[in-house]
Formats: C-alpha cells, structure tokens, sequence
C-alpha cells in the first residue's frame, strides 16, 4: 500500500462516523443538489478540514525537504482517492 493510500485509509477509518454519514449527504447531493445543498455544504466543511488535515500530515513534510517537487503529485493523489470516493467533494461551498 503507497503511503497516500495509507493516509486515505487512516482518515476514513480515524473518521468514520463523519465520513459515514458525509457519504449519505453527498448520495443525496448526487440525486438532488438543490434539496440537500445546505445540509451537503455543512457537512462537507467538517469533511474538507479533514481531508486537509490529512493533507497537510501526508506532504507536509516532503515539501520543505528534498522531495519537495514530489509534493505536489503526492497531493494530486491523494485527492484522486477522495474523489474517487465522493465524487461530488469539489461542489462543497459552492452555492
């Protein structure tokens, strides 16, 4: 398992209940972003700063060291999870 694999696996299972139920908004976001808008948005911020949080333990520490061109693709993977996952993650905040 890659170490981005790793991170998305921890965060999902550090954060299962707000992931759970992150994942039965966004199926009702998907079916019908006008009704479930406001509820898909709240949620999705708690969902946001813990993907960020993940974010930021997974490459933070690559970006100041050699590896810091690396970063970057580590970062772009790790969001290739997550969407793979919740499709609709980039529509949070937007009205």
């Amino acid at each position: 398992m890659t170490k981005h694999e790793q991170y998305f696996k921890d965060m999902l299972t550090y954060n299962k209940e707000l992931f759970d139920e992150f994942k039965i908004i966004h199926d009702k976001y998907a079916s019908d972003p006008e009704k479930f808008k406001e509820e898909f948005n709240k949620k999705g911020q708690d969902v946001l700063n813990v993907i960020r949080k993940f974010e930021n333990m997974l490459c933070g520490k690559s970006e100041a060291g050699k590896f810091g061109k690396f970063s970057g693709n580590l970062s772009d993977k790790f969001w290739e999870l997550i969407r793979k996952h919740f499709p609709k993650i980039d529509f949070v905040g937007i009205l």
